[in-house]
């Protein structure tokens, strides 16, 4: 448990304070402090830049640690030069610059000095001299932030040519084409990148070219073309700009700089931060290197290589390699590129030391390697290095290899996959390569792939579902009545809603593939249909496919591929009926899993409301059920004997409902407390609204006056409407619902305790070992949960008494209003346990109502940069997981032996997971699917440690 109050925090370091920093070998404090495990959610802001300083960095001068202020590329860079790899000389303009100048919209005042020193510097040490009309040095400015954002930000080659200094290339070189290719390069990307003009303007020219020579092939074009082609690229740039393309190779260096600059806050790289959860406050490193050309004659080309298979995992070297090109035409795909293998063939030189240098890199950074190189005349040079991206099988695969080669250990190997990697392995995916139809797009709310007739109701799907077919539940929004076609159902698909709608939740649960939100689709029950806004239509029947991974809905059906590691991760044999590969997959999770299991501290257990559920949670290895919501037990045919309940006017109307529920709820105790036996179910006393349980008002009121209209009074649906209007609210999720409903409709909780406590004293006596665990939910203050305690107590000990069984049940209470949260300590004196409901958290934290911001005005929020993930997705960390740590450490303060866990939708997500193994949380519980994700992350979690971030909720 925390030893210091959440309350208390050392001073703020003043401006010329260290903040965990500490000096490297620039002479400058750079930050110590290890990337949070949750930075999708919270990351500690950089302190705002000054405007003076060291803004530029040789090479020489960094490492790979140094990501914060160099960037990923610049940190590498400086990394393999230490190492002694070929690397080309250059140096790195911090993202403190970058940040200034964003702040500013002005460069610092130091920057143009440190430039023109490093600049000059280097021109010393290569002999040349920027733009030189004889030999000219050349130069690429390239993007490098923090996180890799591939193709997000701006790089600009072959700055520093201008009419005079192509010649001088020409005739230096021998290759008056190579140069005239350069030119030509440089003021198309500086025209596009720089001047901000449109790409297509450079592409047609270039395209009429290659046409002219009957070639779609860029090397069909000789130097006279290439010099023609320059030509009417400055024609472009004078009509667009109105000025001439700048001939001053330091202005071209400047404006570069500035460009890449800018690029930090394009529409793409802002939203491509937005998707990978990276702070917009960051900036970008600028990287300045001296050029190599791969398009320096045939002996030349460049090429990107991984040193091991990034989609398979697989070792050995793969990689493209293209000749007489730069490095962007590998990735532009304007020729079909050469393996390593031709590589090989073609240079063996080159490609034997590239292998060398691969393998020396694998070694230094302990994982696989994504290279970007280029071979100029036959030297090779290395232009960029950086752990390499893999799909999630890769990236199991990797970790244990490496464990087996004795280059990392298993915890290591841990910390190397993740929930996410292992939610993707889990769930069925459509065959990549089959051919769909894509119909719209909507919000991805529980992964998976399903195929099935859309069925517009819950009875038609239960129906069409036990004929056999496969069906998907597609509704404007589902409600708790769904429940039933849910179930049924392959996956769930609804126009309306968010990821934490009744839909998405409930199917999340189950493990159901489900997709939400799909603004559109204009569903029609009515006539049976659903229309896309752009007149595309479907009928009930017709056959859809959807995939809760991404959000795709699609006409038709597309091939499914099952899960293996789902299987064998509930505890299923496989033997015989997959292949090596497969197998080796297979055991790679299973090594991972076994081992985050072995150093995780928190348990994770799972929220179950049926048998059925529960053993599914077992099987996947949950510790137990975290939470077990009694709403689900009254719908269907109990609904009415609830709806009696709650309007009985009379001690023996209610007394004859509740006589007709006990036996059922004892029932459904039985079956889940036996297939959880000797491990913890917390029970959840009834939570829901009132008006779930209630006719509907507005249906109710139309056939009051519709009958009244027609002379046909309806003496009952009157009576019925007035009591229901009696019992109306306006805010039902704020009204009476949890404790409240408790204690408004007597005896209704202790109902449910009576039901616990003679299932728990039935399986004792058969031998078994239950343990409940009861909750009450929505509690504010202390007297509430006294009342209800107190109650339970003595229902207990009836019960104890009247079946001669030993019955000890903890009672403990639901963490989910501020106020609550606020006397915890009080609450604790009362409480033998605490579980926090996230969802309640988060909605009366943020003062949302979550069915209905989502779809309102999130979107809004995420594009202004308000928050880049939904609170009700990933913990808020600073608002409502503070709120969350001050209770919990308030309660074990006042009773240290007190449980505390966490039972809302953040119990299954990974970065959420991290936050609260930082305010030493006991366990957490999520649907059944997610229970091996939250084991894995609760694993990495104690591995990793989360300090940062439980120094933020202090």
């Amino acid at each position: 448990m925390p030893t210091t109050h959440p309350e208390t925090r050392a001073a703020e370091p003043g401006p010329d304070e260290p903040n965990a920093l500490s000096t490297d070998t620039l002479g400058v404090q750079t930050s110590t402090t290890q990337q949070s495990p949750v930075a999708a959610t919270v990351t500690t802001r950089p302190d705002a830049p000054t405007g003076s300083g060291t803004f530029v960095f040789d090479f020489a001068d960094g490492n790979k640690d140094l990501k914060d202020l160099l960037g990923g590329k610049g940190a590498n860079l400086a990394e393999m030069t230490n190492l002694g790899l070929p690397v080309p000389p250059g140096f790195t303009i911090t993202t403190d610059a970058c940040r200034w100048f964003l702040l500013h919209d002005e460069e610092p005042t130091e920057l143009a000095v440190q430039m023109e020193e490093h600049l000059s510097r280097m021109e010393s040490r290569l002999g040349r001299t920027l733009g030189d009309a004889d030999d000219p040095l050349l130069l690429s400015v390239r993007s490098g932030a923090k996180f890799s954002m591939p193709g997000m930000m701006e790089t600009v080659l072959n700055v520093g040519l201008n009419d005079a200094s192509v010649e001088g290339l020409a005739t230096h070189s021998g290759d008056p084409r190579f140069a005239w290719d350069s030119y030509r390069r440089l003021v198309q990307m500086f025209g596009k990148t720089v001047l901000g003009i449109d790409g297509a303007r450079f592409e047609e020219r270039l395209d009429a070219k290659k046409a002219a020579h009957g070639s779609t092939n860029d090397l069909s074009l000789d130097a006279d073309d290439l010099r023609a082609l320059v030509a009417e690229y400055k024609d472009v740039v004078r009509a667009e700009t109105g000025r001439d393309f700048p001939q001053d190779p330091r202005e071209q260096l400047s404006m570069a700089v500035l460009a890449v600059f800018r690029s930090w806050n394009t529409d793409r790289a802002r939203l491509y931060r937005r998707q990978e959860k990276i702070p917009d406050d960051l900036g970008t490193a600028v990287n300045v290197m001296a050029m190599v050309f791969g398009n320096l004659g045939d002996n030349s080309g460049t090429g990107v290589a991984f040193t091991r298979d990034p989609a398979s995992g697989r070792p050995g070297s793969y990689g493209d390699y293209l000749e007489k090109a730069q490095g962007e035409d590998v990735v532009a795909g304007i020729r079909n590129t050469l393996s390593l293998d031709d590589l090989a063939r073609i240079d063996p030189a080159s490609h034997t030391e590239l292998q060398r240098i691969m393998h020396v890199l694998e070694s230094h950074y302990k994982d696989l390697c994504d290279i970007e190189f280029t071979i100029e005349r036959g030297r090779l040079w290395m232009l960029q290095t950086r752990v390499g991206k893999r799909t999630a099988a890769a990236a199991f695969r990797i970790a244990v290899q490496l464990v087996d080669e004795g280059v990392i250990d298993m915890d290591t190997a841990v910390t190397r996959v993740n929930g996410h990697q292992l939610a993707k392995l889990m769930f069925p995916q459509f065959d990549p390569k089959a051919d769909r139809t894509l119909l719209a797009t909507g919000m991805a709310a529980s992964p998976g792939a399903a195929v099935g007739r859309a069925a517009f109701t819950s009875e038609t799907a239960i129906e069409w579902a036990a004929n056999g077919d496969d069906v998907i539940l597609v509704r404007r929004e589902t409600n708790p009545d769904d429940l039933g076609g849910m179930v049924a159902s392959r996956g769930v698909l609804t126009s309306r809603g968010g990821k934490t709608s009744h839909a998405a939740v409930v199917a999340r649960g189950m493990g159901r593939t489900c997709v939400v939100g799909v603004e559109a689709l204009r569903v029609d029950p009515k006539h049976h249909e659903v229309t896309t806004t752009d007149g595309r239509r479907f009928a009930e029947g017709d056959v859809i496919s959807i995939d809760g991974t991404n959000g795709e809905v699609y006409l038709g059906a597309v091939p499914v591929s099952p899960s293996p590691v789902a299987e064998v991760l509930r505890g299923e044999t496989l033997d015989g009926r997959i292949d090596a590969d497969e197998h080796e997959l297979l055991d790679a999770v299973q090594r991972i899993m076994d081992h985050a299991d072995a150093r995780r501290r928190m348990g994770v257990r799972a929220n179950a409301d049926t048998p059925d559920d529960a053993a599914k949670a077992r099987g996947f290895g949950a510790s137990g059920v975290g939470l077990c919501r009694t709403e689900h037990m009254f719908l269907g045919s109990r609904r009415g004997i609830v709806e009696r309940l709650i309007l009985a006017r009379t001690p023996d109307a209610r007394n004859a409902a509740l006589q007709e529920l006990l036996p059922l709820q004892r029932e459904d105790f039985v079956g889940i407390l036996e297939a959880m036996d000797g491990l913890p179910v917390v029970i959840r006393l009834l939570d829901p609204p009132l008006h779930e349980f209630l006719p509907d008002f507005t249906t109710l009121s139309v056939k009051v006056a519709v009958a009244e209209a027609l002379g046909k009074r309806d003496a009952e649906a009157e009576e019925l409407l007035r009591q229901v209007q009696r019992l109306h609210e306006q805010n039902p999720m704020l009204g009476t619902r949890g404790v409240r409903l408790g204690l408004v409709v007597p005896d209704l909780f202790q109902l449910q305790v009576q039901a616990i406590a003679e299932a728990s004293a039935r399986l004792k006596k058969a031998g078994k070992d239950p343990r409940p665990e009861i909750m009450v939910p929505l509690i504010a203050t202390v007297e509430e949960l006294v009342v209800i305690r107190h109650e339970s107590e003595k229902t207990l000990a009836r019960v104890a008494t009247e079946t001669g069984v030993d019955l000890h049940i903890p009672i403990g209470t639901m963490i989910e209003l501020p106020r609550a949260a606020m006397t915890a300590a009080q609450i604790a004196e009362e409480a033998d346990f605490f579980s926090f409901g996230t969802n309640d958290m988060t909605q009366t934290v943020w003062g949302f109502s979550r069915d209905d911001v989502e779809a309102a005005f999130f979107p809004q929020y995420m594009e202004h940069g308000i928050f880049s993930v939904s609170p009700f997705e990933s913990i808020d960390v600073a608002g409502v997981g503070r709120v969350v740590g001050i209770a919990a450490w308030e309660g074990k303060e006042v009773k240290p032996d007190l449980t505390v866990g966490v039972c809302g939708e953040h119990g299954g997500d990974p970065d959420s997971i991290h936050f609260f193994e930082s305010i030493a949380i006991d366990y957490v519980s999520c649907s059944p699917f997610r229970v091996p994700v939250a084991r894995l992350e609760a694993g990495r979690a104690s591995i990793l440690g989360s300090t940062q971030v439980a120094s933020d909720t202090r």
